[in-house]
């Protein structure tokens, strides 16, 4: 019979909590410096790139109704689709590759949501002030002050996605020429919809949702474990070091490392965490700590008891300041062991820093390493999923590149009449008429001449004929092969050549030629 769940346990394990606003606390180091350079990077190239020329057109552009992507010099064609794809299998694979080396570089460092979030946050921190301010100025009255910096801070939200929106059609629509439409206001319907639509949406993620987009929509939390080992780089508390945690005066108390304490066992400092986990401090509660400790507390058993604390010696580095968990732009508290909510920003790393600068503690208590080394076991970063990612990656970039460098800029078809299988001239020859596509790929004029290879007796009417072809032209060739009586029986292989005046480059499409059975 199924045994009963108790009414209380429920009520503590409920499945439906509302979610409290994060307040991350402004940080500087070197982490929080090179995500500020990188945001500074990225957005310069999405919203620079949209207005730079290249050979007197826009230098990228996705140009859907003539089917030809630009990018900068290279003009990708419909049939160049296998490069797109060898494209999205590199970018796949370098997730893939980076993650299992060096953890989430991809969502603390270069996801959209993580950089346009960033800068949603600053424009925040300008118009409401730091995090207690943002605070105070929530939990307060509706006031003229309130509603002033709040409208503030929504206006320029507005404009800032308003710009994203309009940009991001500008590489569709040619965005000079979108600007230039702006006033008078000659968008079309579906111009207006979409920057309307991208507006709203860069509001919404960066703006209101935040780090919930992270936590519930995005996949990559959760299939992020299927690349994780314990060899991968993280962002990680040393347990054995800072636990037990307490609050203590700067000069009072040494470092674990600089004194008799020395570092906990493993098990005794998991022990610690589990413990602090599920008895918070009211530092952890005043700052919003939450973390994914399930995982950890199924682990509890068998693990002895947390260590005593009866005397400041028998503390760890940890002081329990809790800033840790105000820097953290998801609100979890990394003291917990590892979470899926956390993207590597490293701002608790700095944060950390900065704290055991200010004790006079050695730094590293929370840092960019991985769970072997914490636990003071080898590291290996050959390992044998690296190597296969690795391996595929350069093999496939290789391809790409050779691809590339070789790519004809040249594309034929040939297509039969489809009206009639052979004509029968008057003098008995028998005729079989052709169209043939050329696409010249190239951003200069060209001149192309046609003819044929296969067996003797078939020939080109339009044999010596000269066709030219503007930069970028389809140009459309009616040709027609004739043979003598008697010749063509049946159906007849042969080769059609279209030559261009540029040296080396030429394209050979296989025909048949059908005569009297």
């Amino acid at each position: 019979m199924a045994r009963k769940i108790p009414s209380e346990l429920v009520d503590e394990l409920s499945l439906y909590v509302a979610e409290k606003k994060v307040y991350p606390r402004e940080q500087d180091g070197f982490t929080q410096r090179l995500r500020k350079a990188a945001v500074i990077w990225l957005l310069g190239m999405y919203y620079g790139f949209a207005w730079l020329q290249w050979d007197d057109r826009q230098a990228v552009l996705w140009d859907l109704p003539a089917r030809k992507f630009y990018v900068f010099g290279l003009v990708f064609w419909p049939q160049d689709f296998l490069y797109l794809a060898l494209l999205l299998i590199m970018a796949g694979l370098s997730l893939f590759f980076f993650t299992a080396v060096a953890g989430r570089l991809w969502c603390g460092y270069a996801c959209p949501q993580t950089v346009w979030t960033e800068v949603f946050i600053w424009m925040e921190r300008w118009t409401e002030g730091d995090r207690n301010k943002r605070m105070k100025l929530d939990a307060g009255p509706w006031n003229r002050e309130k509603i002033l910096r709040k409208g503030s801070k929504h206006f320029l939200w507005l404009v800032f996605a308003l710009w994203t929106g309009f940009t991001f059609v500008g590489y569709f629509t040619p965005i000079r020429d979108l600007a230039a439409r702006l006033s008078p206001f000659e968008w079309g319907g579906w111009e207006i919809f979409w920057v309307l639509f991208y507006s709203l949406a860069t509001w919404g993620n960066a703006g209101v949702l935040r780090e919930q987009v992270c936590k519930y929509m995005c996949p990559y939390a959760r299939f992020q474990g299927a690349m994780f080992d314990r060899n991968t780089l993280i962002i990680a508390y040393d347990p054995l070091r800072g636990e037990p945690r307490g609050p203590r005066k700067k000069g009072k108390l040494a470092s674990v490392l600089e004194r008799a304490r020395g570092l906990l066992p493993l098990d005794v400092a998991t022990s610690a965490v589990v413990h602090a986990s599920q008895h918070r401090s009211a530092a952890d509660l005043q700052a919003g700590a939450r973390a994914t400790t399930g995982l950890v507390v199924d682990q509890q058993h068998g693990l002895p008891p947390p260590p005593e604390v009866n005397s400041p010696d028998d503390l760890g580095d940890c002081i329990d300041c809790t800033i840790c968990v105000q820097v953290c732009p998801t609100g979890i508290d990394i003291r917990n062991g590892l979470q899926y909510e956390c993207i590597a920003c490293g701002a608790c790393v700095d944060a950390c820093d900065m704290v055991m600068d200010k004790m006079g503690y050695p730094r590293g208590l929370v840092r960019y390493t991985s769970q072997n080394a914490v636990e003071g076991k080898h590291v290996r970063l050959l390992r044998p999923r690296v190597l296969i990612y690795g391996g595929l990656l350069v093999a496939l970039a290789i391809g790409f590149a050779v691809g590339i460098a070789q790519r004809s800029p040249l594309i034929v078809d040939v297509m039969r009449d489809r009206n009639a299988l052979y004509r029968t001239a008057a003098d008995g020859s028998i005729e079989n008429a052709y169209t043939v596509r050329i696409v010249n790929k190239d951003v200069a004029p060209r001149e192309f001449t046609i003819r044929i290879e296969g067996p003797e007796g078939i020939s080109l009417v339009e044999a010596g004929a000269v066709h030219r072809a503007a930069a970028e032209e389809v140009l459309t060739v009616p040709i027609t092969l004739r043979a003598a009586a008697g010749v063509a029986k049946g159906r007849v292989d042969l080769d059609l050549v279209v030559e261009s005046d540029a040296e080396g480059v030429s394209e050979t499409e296989e025909t048949r030629f059908f005569g009297p059975f």
